[in-house]
């Protein structure tokens, strides 16, 4: 009797296990456009998508991948813009000064009808770390702040700070997450590149370098986010965005930095 107690035990939980629901979501690639600039990241809006890449932004046709605009903050010192977000006709991007020390971040705000930069605002030396990727979420902003492990790393820190912050729309700080253990784990030794909101209220998050995209929800209580699932991907880690532009359809834009391509997807 005492031996059938473990098989018993065993049994139950395989039982409990087959009770968990399948993670719903696939992801569908679809279209792939070369784009020798594509390094960093992209945006995307109704009409164009946008190609960021450090200290330059490119303007295309969603249709046809043409080059209808391009800007270079190469003068104006900017040196590491890390991703973007187009909202309301205008295009803000995470810059930061990685992989310098001590971590200062702003975000550089575009005006996307004649890709201008029209306004900034600065963290400087942020307390969360450096600023990789934002976008609006029921009339918030979240932003994540990456710390990185190595040579990379802040002094005392490494990627379990990789932190995800609430502001309201004053850049004032409302609320903050970190990430589930085995994200970190993923991420190290580099940390969350990228981010965006879907309009199922679920946050896609990107690490560095790999060809995923792993769905966190906002826990019900505590102070880490919830992994609720990975979707393979053909990005390679760095900045994405969800064109928001087709109701009641989720495309999801990446970049494939080693091939220099952006590309689409569905997610269903």
């Amino acid at each position: 009797m005492a031996r059938l107690k473990p098989l018993l035990f065993c049994t139950f939980l395989l039982f409990l296990i087959t009770l968990q629901p399948a993670f719903p979501q696939t992801l569908t690639p679809g279209k792939t456009f070369d784009v020798k600039e594509a390094k960093q990241a992209v945006a995307v809006d109704a009409q164009h998508f946008y190609v960021i890449n450090n200290s330059t932004i490119t303007k295309h046709l969603k249709s046809d991948g043409k080059l209808v605009a391009s800007w270079d903050g190469t003068k104006e010192g900017i040196v590491h813009l890390n991703s973007g977000v187009v909202i309301k006709g205008k295009l803000y991007c995470a810059n930061s000064n990685y992989p310098e020390i001590p971590m200062t971040s702003s975000v550089e705000i575009f005006d996307v009808k004649s890709l201008t930069h029209v306004d900034t605002h600065s963290f400087g030396i942020a307390q969360h770390g450096s600023l990789t990727w934002l976008d609006q979420h029921d009339g918030h902003w979240f932003i994540g702040f990456a710390h990185y492990a190595g040579k990379e790393a802040s002094e005392g820190r490494d990627v379990r700070w990789t932190s995800l912050v609430k502001y309201d729309l004053e850049w004032r700080q409302v609320e903050a997450w970190v990430f589930p253990k085995n994200l970190v784990d993923l991420f190290t030794p580099k940390s969350n590149s990228g981010g965006a909101w879907g309009a199922d209220s679920l946050l896609y998050c990107t690490g560095h370098d790999r060809a995923e995209v792993y769905v966190l929800k906002l826990p019900k209580s505590g102070y880490t986010l919830q992994h609720v699932g990975t979707l393979a991907a053909p990005i390679e880690g760095q900045g994405i965005a969800i064109d928001r532009s087709v109701p009641g359809k989720t495309s999801l834009y990446g970049i494939q930095r080693s091939k220099h391509t952006v590309t689409v997807s569905e997610i269903r």
